[in-house]
């Protein structure tokens, strides 16, 4: 990085508990989650509110009343009104692009101090009515015009079952109509991925978060959160520190007959927030904080969503780690988004082979191998839960801490999304 211009740091990183869609978290909806992150965040460092310049934060599931998310947070928590405040949508990527987007303002000397994180709650999902509804009642319902006569006309034109039945959500590419997990079947068939191997990672990622939890690894970055009345809720709840390769054999396909991805080895849908404070490093250590970590680079990709739909790590890591000056071996750490244990050892795959570099990255040799020692040293998503605008600002939380500790230098962090998008991020310890 150029010495004349100012580091961008993580200071630190609060996240609400990862929990199962349309339960505890049920009557929270993203903005609400939000919140919730932020405040603790705040609660956490002790910052000064007014000094705060600006929210940047990461969504997939947008409340209709009230999109800019990041602009009701800072309202809502009484943050300065000068604070600028936006949201972003990069699908899956979303908490990630969040952050970057703030470590590129401060860095361009736009603010000293920016709140960045995401926030989804798939509890709260628009259930939307079929276009036919909208396009025969919107005229009449629009019109200042319209009689009790054209009421009553409509109410016979309206067709029960084309009209009036909501369309169910589903996480399903707009250019394909293929459902995300059904992408990801092709996917793990295209490249060799067996059940076995699928099921065996699920378990691995489940068992290393439940031992983060357990040596209390998290206690700093999940805030614990109260619901109804009065029940608190302390951890994430999708952790199965029992679950083995034999109990996961025994699930069933979840998106096609005789296929291999199951309940058990893809991630859940999940209601969650994470919230990171970004600052100028010069301001943070006059303000007291001891920086955490910086970021030497990040890159984001697409891809063809009708080819390989969640491969994007596979480009996009390689493009981070060049442009920090490094090799994948050179990275400390390796933190993967797991939407699915076969994207994964899919992306894993891609990296480990000559054929992919010469195909697809214009390179004569394979991007490397990853220790298994080094990935996901805490689980991931399979274990910990999704809730997609989050899960970006929980990975850098989780490896800035990794890296504070002293034991690391460097993480590489990748991340799939829909839309056949992909982001990759080098982060260092300062």
């Amino acid at each position: 990085m150029n010495s004349s211009r100012p580091r961008a740091v993580v200071v630190d990183g609060v996240r609400t508990p990862f929990v199962r869609s349309f339960g505890a978290f049920l009557d929270l909806d993203a903005i609400e989650l939000g919140k919730l992150a932020v405040a603790a965040l705040l609660d956490q460092t002790g910052l000064d509110r007014t000094l705060v310049d600006a929210v940047v934060w990461g969504g997939v599931v947008l409340p209709a009343g009230a999109p800019n998310v990041g602009r009701e947070i800072a309202l809502d928590l009484k943050l300065p009104p000068s604070a600028e405040a936006y949201t972003v949508t990069r699908a899956c990527a979303s908490g990630l692009q969040a952050v970057t987007n703030a470590v590129a303002a401060v860095e361009r000397g736009e603010a000293d101090v920016i709140i960045a994180g995401g926030a989804d709650s798939t509890s709260n999902a628009a259930i939307t009515l079929p276009p036919t509804f909208v396009r025969k009642v919107g005229p009449v319902a629009m019109s200042g015009k319209s009689s009790v006569q054209d009421y009553f006309r409509l109410l016979f034109e309206l067709d029960p079952v084309r009209d009036l039945i909501p369309s169910k959500p589903a996480i399903a590419e707009r250019s394909t109509g293929e459902l995300m997990g059904e992408s990801c079947e092709r996917m793990a068939e295209r490249n060799a991925i067996s059940r076995e191997a699928q099921d065996a990672f699920a378990a691995a990622s489940h068992h290393k978060a439940a031992a983060a939890i357990a040596s209390g690894r998290f206690d700093r970055e999940v805030a614990a959160v109260t619901v109804g009345r009065g029940t608190r809720i302390y951890r994430d709840e999708l952790v199965r520190p029992d679950t083995s390769v034999e109990k996961l054999a025994k699930l069933r396909p979840a998106f096609r007959r005789g296929g291999t991805l199951t309940a058990g080895n893809s991630s859940a849908l999940t209601d969650g927030a994470a919230a990171v404070l970004i600052m100028r490093e010069d301001v943070a250590r006059a303000l007291g904080f001891t920086p955490k970590a910086a970021f030497r680079s990040w890159a984001y990709v697409g891809v063809d969503p009708a080819d390989q739909l969640l491969m994007g790590p596979a480009i996009a890591m390689p493009k981070a780690l060049e442009r920090a000056g490094m090799q994948l071996g050179d990275a400390s750490l390796v933190d993967i988004h797991e939407a699915f244990a076969a994207q994964v050892l899919s992306v894993l795959k891609m990296l480990g082979s000559k054929a992919f570099a010469e195909q697809r990255l214009g390179r004569s040799a394979a991007v490397g191998e990853v220790d298994p020692g080094r990935l996901n040293v805490h689980g991931g998503s399979v274990s910990l839960g999704h809730p997609f605008g989050a899960t970006g600002a929980r990975m850098v939380t989780t490896m800035a801490n990794e890296l504070a500790l002293g034991k690391a230098e460097t993480a590489v962090l990748g991340i799939c999304a829909a839309g056949g998008l992909g982001a990759a991020a080098v982060m260092e310890a300062v």
